[in-house]
């Protein structure tokens, strides 16, 4: 039985460990601390437009046996048309990969900091964070050897113990369940809070994951009895990951700080259930969840970058080797500089979430070809589902840029 439940599981847990990496802790116990359960709607409508997009990637690849990439290539005849896509896909997602890898190598760095404190050297006048490098080379070097998948499964297993621990802990330490419901579904946007709500948006639906999905599911499966199970595989990860996100608000909105600078800071949630050594166990966790999505992101802009170019995509091929490369060492520069850690995270999901728009229209649009999907193409509620989607992504998104726009 065991091995039949193996057979049948799928890129999921893969899938949602990406999301639930160092910045999704990070920014939902900045929303926690700041306030406090009002937001936890975010992280619900979030699950469940994650759950119809990545539906959808997953149709793609199982049914269709194509990723985004090669369904444009495919099925757009006019070249001026096709080529405009691929460039804004392929800006979208170095751009989007690059933020969110900074974002994933500074998570693990506030793991390490509070392990073995700061260490900054010296380089042209520069002070570097030492840890930024070694999280870097460490990244690199296991995907140059091909051989991550074993490493990454044994941190997914430190993450998943690290999610689990601020499960328990919201049910030990947190609020009555009435006002828990009452999170989310109050629809409540507190003064300030539209950028928190857009990270949440985008710490959750990572469009990078449409494309590795995608990929992953075509791999895995190949024949149309075979959807079923790859939909059930997306639907509880997503669902056990949006369970997990909505932990570490509860748990976060009952810490009784505003200043949340290092990983010990984070681990204030932690103590009902693990005492003093909380911060030590969460910087385990913070480093573990920092590796898996450190090597996840590069990995994936590999992927979509040699499918815009039509180059071969695996991991000895050299191209692909230096597209993952660039996104990491474009990573570790912008996470070791001194840019303040937290910011760094944000910045990465608020970049995630004004990129959704793009991706998530094309992905519309695919799954309306018929010359792809055949009769398992989109009907007319998925349809009017997915065009909402759009639509308030790109709401969004406009406000995102305009709340930047006013705080210059």
């Amino acid at each position: 039985m065991f091995k039949k439940i193996l057979s049948q599981t799928g890129p999921g847990p893969l899938i949602a460990a990406a999301f639930i990496g160092p910045g999704t802790i990070t920014l939902c116990t900045l929303v926690g601390a700041q306030y406090g359960l009002e937001l936890l709607w975010a992280i619900l409508v979030a699950i469940i437009a994650a759950i119809v997009l990545q539906g959808m990637a997953v149709r793609l690849g199982v049914i269709g046996q194509k990723s985004i990439t090669q369904a444009i290539k495919d099925d757009i005849k006019t070249p001026w048309i096709q080529t405009g896509l691929l460039i804004l896909i392929f800006l979208a997602i170095m751009i989007g990969n690059t933020a969110y890898e900074a974002g994933n190598i500074s998570g693990a760095v506030l793991g390490l900091e509070t392990l073995f404190g700061k260490k900054l050297i010296p380089v042209f006048g520069f002070s570097l964070n030492l840890f930024s490098i070694v999280i870097g080379v460490i990244a690199g070097g296991l995907l140059w050897m091909g051989k991550y998948k074993i490493i990454e499964r044994s941190l997914i297993v430190l993450v998943l113990l690290m999610s689990v621990s601020f499960l328990i802990t919201a049910v030990v330490s947190g609020p009555p369940i009435l006002n828990i419901l009452k999170g989310l579904f109050s629809f409540t946007t507190p003064k300030g809070s539209i950028l928190s709500i857009i990270g949440l948006v985008g710490t959750t639906i990572v469009p990078y994951n449409l494309f590795l999905h995608t990929e992953l599911v075509r791999e895995k499966w190949s024949k149309k009895s075979d959807l079923s199970f790859a939909m059930k595989d997306m639907v509880i990860a997503l669902i056990l990951g949006g369970v997990i996100s909505m932990s570490v608000i509860i748990t976060a909105a009952s810490v009784k700080t505003m200043q949340l600078e290092s990983a010990a800071d984070l681990a204030l949630g932690l103590e009902p259930l693990f005492g003093t050594f909380a911060k030590y166990f969460l910087a385990f966790g913070l480093f573990a969840a920092g590796i898996t999505s450190t090597i996840t992101a590069p990995l994936a802009a590999a992927y979509v970058v040699c499918g815009c170019m039509g180059w071969q995509a695996n991991l000895k091929s050299y191209r692909f080797q230096r597209i993952w490369a660039i996104v990491i060492l474009f990573g570790v520069l912008f996470s070791a500089t001194g840019l303040k850690l937290i910011f760094i995270i944000q910045f990465a999901q608020i970049t995630n979430g004004v990129l959704l728009p793009l991706i998530a229209a094309i992905l519309l649009w695919i799954m309306n070809k018929d010359s792809i999907l055949g009769s398992s193409k989109n009907n007319l509620g998925q349809n009017i589902l997915g065009i909402l989607l759009v639509l308030i992504s790109i709401f969004l998104s406009f406000r995102s840029l305009w709340s930047v726009y006013q705080s210059l």
